[in-house]
């Protein structure tokens, strides 16, 4: 199913939205440097099956605006996710998110419960603690500004090295170094490496949703956040599901769209067919 882009202004900024298909909402986060276009096919995809699937640009990304009080941290991040959904007149939703999008997510679910009747988490920084090592990896990369290095960036997050074009370096290029953009990933960037433990959120989201109401799904050869970090989030969370994805790296969902879908459409069915959450996030 072809799905179509437009701008929406959000609080003081504009996003872009790309959605496509009617039913059942389900929203996809992207991470830290990334933008909501990497979600395109997947939105498509979904819409297939009877799902309105949506992704937007975070703030300050892809071609969302560039404020200089651009969100910096998950929890303002998260509440923009909400305000999204208020503005778009989405009542309930299954949110996915990827890196620091399964954190905004899951974030968003706690705080907006029962909106989000379920997560699934690609991938995902914020739910249990991360080396300071690789906090700092994520940040540096995202600060990159010379083309020259962009190639280097891709290949960090994707698996196969042939999969990284010159059309690609040269877009990512262009999109991430536009005006402001690289005053808001450092901005977010120094919370990864010095706030983003005040935020996880592992113990609040296990009290609030039981393990079937979660998904997580990981790149066997993830070089960004490893495999052992899905374990841990596993075993914080109460044991849900761990997809974990051969031939992928960070980005699954692109590198094995067949697998990432097969873990994930059973998990949105379940979802939907089961009673909402009850109550609300203290």
């Amino acid at each position: 199913m072809q799905s179509i882009q437009y701008p929406l202004s959000v609080g003081t900024g504009i996003t872009r939205i790309i959605e496509a298909g009617t039913g059942p909402v389900v929203m996809f986060a992207h991470g830290l440097g990334a933008r909501c276009d990497r979600w395109r096919s997947t939105v498509e995809r979904i819409a297939n099956h009877g799902y309105r699937a949506m992704t937007w640009d975070l703030p300050g990304h892809g071609f969302a605006s560039r404020e200089p009080d651009s969100p910096g941290d998950v929890p303002a991040l998260a509440a923009h996710m909400l305000a999204l959904m208020d503005r778009l007149d989405i009542a309930e939703c299954v949110a996915v998110g990827t890196s620091l999008g399964a954190h905004i997510v899951a974030y968003a679910a706690c705080q907006g419960r029962p909106r989000v009747r379920a997560c699934a988490l690609v991938g995902a920084l914020g739910i249990v603690p991360i080396a300071q090592d690789v906090a700092e990896t994520i940040s540096r990369n995202v600060r990159a500004s010379r083309r020259e290095q962009f190639a280097g960036k891709l290949n960090f997050v994707l698996h196969d090295p042939a999969t990284v074009t010159e059309a690609m370096i040269e877009e990512e290029w262009r999109v991430n170094t536009a005006p402001g953009t690289i005053e808001v990933f450092g901005r977010i960037g120094d919370y990864l490496t010095t706030r983003i433990a005040d935020h996880y959120v592992a113990a609040q989201l296990k009290s609030l949703f039981p393990p079937d109401r979660l998904l997580l799904l990981w790149g066997a050869e993830d070089r960004a956040v490893p495999i052992s970090v899905g374990r841990a989030c596993q075993e914080a969370l109460g044991d849900p599901p761990l997809a974990i994805i051969q031939g992928a790296n960070h980005c699954p969902y692109l590198e094995q769209p067949a697998a990432f879908d097969a873990a994930l459409l059973p998990f949105l069915a379940a979802a939907f067919a089961q009673q909402p959450l009850a109550g609300a996030a203290p």
